[in-house]
């Protein structure tokens, strides 16, 4: 009940925040397209434009404040629900961590996670809070699918269809069909690691809270580092990113169903509204109910301004609690790594991407505790293994910067 209790009161919370800052979004976007609309129509009219370019910029720049913070809250709000809040499960075990972690005492008969190098395996609470913490600010883990391992990879086989059939009479013969076959694709992983450190001092007279601090270093790093590889990782001691698997990728030809197709933007160097109309529609019908799109920052600022041939914006800013912004109807996900506008880049990819990449993660954090190598230091070496791949590249459609052919 109280589980229940909190979680109901940071839900209401994070509401109440994001009701504001949807008001200030919606009228800062108001404001947005009358001065786009205006520098539009000094264009047609051959007047100067520099005065509602500056307006522009300055008003993009407030919608772009109102939307990352209703997107961080909307975060916040489903984080809340999914997990509550984390009670421990052993807590003899977790205090025997603790205790650890601050002075290097472990009681023999709790020291569930010893292995032979002498490391020390996280609890589960610990473990747990980290997977939260990178669901919460890594984009990718928040909309792929994420499958746990217990070995040093995962193996999927991949239907290839070729099942023949044929129309025959009352007795004539049956004669033997094709059959299908299959196709496979391990997804590895790769070693992540952080290595935050703290004097024996510190350790020894602060009333921090150890967990939540080295669970704050770690996840910094693993998500920095995990952004970057999702999206582009060469799947050498890392992930398979999602880019390498698009045609003329280094990836392209690794996937049993063939690489992930482009269709182009319309403009050499630009994108217009008609190429993220086509984009919408290459994707197969099957996989639209789940689709979103993935885009960075400056491409998001690009594609606000565009208008379909009513002069209706295609981008519109979220209107309720736990909605994101929106391009042409479907979610949009910012994502850092993502390319920048330019000649031949692949800076939109549109689909269901649950069903389009799959992440891996080894199970368990292993935590080393080092007060040797670098005094008066305390290091605490905490590593992950993940990886990830592809998973159906059907499930997803990319855009080239191009003038349609």
């Amino acid at each position: 009940m109280a589980k229940q209790i909190q979680r109901g009161i940071v839900s209401v919370r994070a509401e109440t925040d994001v009701k504001a800052l949807i008001e200030g979004v919606q009228t800062a976007f108001h404001a947005f397209k009358e001065a786009n609309d205006k520098e539009i129509a000094a264009i047609k009219a051959g007047l100067p434009t520099s005065d509602h370019q500056a307006k522009i910029e300055k008003i993009d720049a407030d919608v772009s404040k109102f939307q990352a913070a209703i997107d961080e809250v909307n975060t916040k709000i489903a984080a809340a629900q999914m997990n509550g809040v984390s009670q421990v499960k052993d807590k003899e075990y977790t205090d025997s961590f603790k205790a650890h972690m601050k002075r290097g005492e472990v009681q023999a008969a709790l020291n569930k996670g010893a292995a032979d190098e002498g490391g020390y395996l996280a609890p589960t609470e610990w473990d747990r809070t980290i997977t939260d913490k990178l669901i919460e600010v890594s984009p990718m883990r928040a909309i792929a699918t994420v499958q746990t391992i217990s070995g040093n990879g995962f193996t999927k086989l991949f239907n290839l269809r070729g099942t023949a059939s044929g129309w025959v009479g009352e007795a004539a013969a049956r004669p033997q069909t094709n059959t299908a076959e299959f196709g496979s694709l391990t997804y590895a992983t790769g070693e992540i690691y952080a290595n935050p450190a703290a004097t024996q001092q510190i350790l020894d007279d602060s009333e921090i809270n150890l967990e939540s601090w080295l669970a704050g270093e770690v996840q910094t790093e693993f998500s920095y580092q995990e952004g970057v590889a999702f999206l582009s990782g060469d799947g050498t001691n890392k992930p398979s990113g999602l880019l390498t698997y698009i045609t003329g990728g280094a990836k392209a030809a690794a996937h049993p169903f063939g690489a992930i197709t482009t269709v182009n933007s319309g403009a050499a160097a630009a994108l217009t509204s008609g190429g993220i109309i086509d984009l919408i529609y290459a994707l197969p019908t099957e996989f639209t109910s789940g689709a979103r799109f993935i885009m960075n920052r400056n491409t998001i600022a690009a594609v606000r301004k565009l208008v379909d041939g009513a002069g209706n914006y295609l981008w519109q800013p979220s209107y309720q609690a736990g909605q994101p912004a929106s391009l042409a109807g479907y979610p949009l996900t910012e994502m850092a790594g993502m390319p920048d506008i330019a000649a031949g880049a692949k800076a939109i990819v549109f689909g269901d991407f649950k069903r389009g990449y799959l992440i891996v993660d080894r199970a368990g954090v292993r935590v080393l505790r080092d007060p040797y190598s670098n005094k008066p230091y305390v290091h605490f070496y905490t590593t992950k293994r993940v990886g990830g791949g592809v998973l159906n590249p059907e499930a997803m459609k990319a855009i080239t910067v191009a003038a349609s052919a």
